[in-house]
């Protein structure tokens, strides 16, 4: 194996490393930490809560649109 080879592999292993976390955050944590902060915020008295749920949904859209869209350029250019 050449070491261009071995950069290769390393750098496809790092991007899907990057994918999973990335599909983790937009499919799990987030969603989860919204639903989190939108029950338990009232309780605490947290200002605009509102605001932050909408914030953290949108940013799961944002980051679920993206990876998906360089899922689908991925796909198609091998």
């Amino acid at each position: 194996m050449t070491a261009k080879s071995r950069r290769k592999k390393l750098a496809r292993k790092t991007t899907d490393e990057a994918y999973k976390v990335l599909k983790w955050l937009a499919l799990i944590a987030l969603p989860a930490l919204a639903v989190f902060v939108h029950v338990v915020g009232p309780a605490w008295n947290l200002p605009c809560v509102d605001q932050i749920v909408t914030t953290l949904n949108a940013l799961a859209v944002l980051v679920g649109a993206l990876i998906g869209v360089s899922e689908l350029k991925a796909r198609y250019s091998e």
